[in-house]
């Protein structure tokens, strides 16, 4: 099962890069001094790439410990 602990690792890795993307644009668009209401946009767009990255790497990070436990 020691293959399980590296595809976990990649899949976590995968879900830390999409963490970064979303926190890269909310901070461009923060930084684009957009008023209000675009801001909320821009941020609300940046939410589903957020929870899908978060659900990705938590993924990834069960993966490794299930591939621990069963080495």
């Amino acid at each position: 099962m020691e293959w399980l602990i590296y595809i976990g690792a990649v899949v976590a890795a995968l879900g830390l890069v999409g963490l970064v993307v979303s926190m890269l644009r909310v901070i461009k668009a923060k930084r684009a001094g957009l008023d209000d209401e675009a801001l909320k946009q821009a941020v609300a767009a940046a939410i589903p790439l957020n929870m899908g990255a978060f659900a990705l790497s938590a993924v990834g990070l069960m993966m490794v410990v299930v591939g621990i436990i069963l080495a």
